[in-house]
């Protein structure tokens, strides 16, 4: 391969992504780049101006004007990071969530009609060429915390949080297929019916494939959401991605106006315990229990979203 192959590649993709992005006007009125900066403040937890700066090789000028036409435009809302003062917060507005699933959608219908032009036999050979490049020219590297991406789910992606769900917990804490069976209950509840404004499923990507996913839906308690389903795949620990996900479940909660946030689990799943308890949420019951074919000590969790954020 020489310099040529690379370059001649590049011109043939760009080309194609432009094509599509022209004919369907994908981003309008917002350019490519501005487009990129909506999906991260719609899918990643890290909000600070400076994570976005740093996350998309962005200059701080050309990244301040485009928050800018964004506060303008009603899409965005800055404050002082409660961390950090020196550091800028945002998050979007409900209009904001709103354009950038609107982009979001476009852009998946412009992928689909491009791949409907793409043999069915031939499909899984392009996703794997496409996963060698990344993988050949990430350079051999182990996978790091920032090669996680954060996404909405796909055709697929809640059979798979279905799946893994039983398949690991069995594994791991030997569950029986009640286990699955909840799991499934839940799932399809979401997806038959689900108000995309207020309750939301996360999947985490890592190389192309899902390795980690989290829900937020309605309690029945007034103006409280319950985080359901966090699950983290084993070679997938240790990057952070469970608390990418529980802090994207937090900050969807707060912005979307719930008071507070609830959670069940139990207390053999340490791990995931850590992880909630960092982020703020205090247990507020215990109640020994026999279920998927265990003794189990089952743990209700709660956290105010309306005290300071943390």
């Amino acid at each position: 391969m020489t310099v040529q192959d690379i370059r001649a590649f590049n011109r043939f993709y760009t080309n194609v992504i432009g094509a599509l992005d022209h004919r369907r006007h994908l981003h309008a009125p917002y350019t490519l780049t501005e487009a990129r900066v909506l999906y991260e403040l719609a899918h990643s937890p890290r909000t600070d101006a400076a994570d976005l700066r740093g996350e998309l090789s962005l200059d701080s000028g050309y990244l301040s004007r485009i928050l800018t036409r964004f506060e303008q435009d009603g899409l965005v809302e800055r404050a002082p990071s409660a961390q950090d003062p020196r550091r800028r917060r945002i998050t979007l507005t409900a209009q904001g969530r709103e354009t950038a699933a609107l982009l979001a959608e476009r852009s998946d219908q412009a992928v689909g009609s491009l791949l409907s032009a793409v043999p069915a036999a031939d499909r899984a050979r392009l996703a794997e060429a496409m996963r060698t490049i990344r993988e050949i020219l990430s350079a051999g590297r182990p996978p790091r915390g920032e090669d996680i991406v954060l996404r909405e789910p796909v055709a697929g992606d809640l059979g798979w949080i279905v799946q893994r769900n039983a398949a690991l917990y069995a594994a791991e804490f030997g569950w029986n297929t009640d286990y699955e069976g909840l799991v499934a209950r839940i799932v399809a509840d979401f997806a038959e019916d689900h108000d995309p404004h207020l309750e939301r499923v996360w999947i985490a990507e890592l190389d192309g494939r899902p390795v980690g996913c989290v829900m937020c839906v309605r309690d029945e308690a007034p103006a409280t959401a319950r985080l359901r389903l966090l699950l983290v795949e084993p070679d997938a620990r240790g990057l952070g991605a469970g608390d990418r996900l529980i802090g994207a479940v937090v900050d969807f909660a707060r912005g979307v106006g719930y008071r507070d946030l609830v959670l069940w689990t139990n207390d053999v799943l340490a791990a995931a315990r850590r992880l909630y308890q960092r982020h703020g949420f205090v247990l507020t019951a215990e109640k020994p229990h026999r279920s998927f074919g265990k003794h189990l000590t089952g743990q209700d969790w709660r956290l105010n979203l309306t005290d300071a954020q943390q």
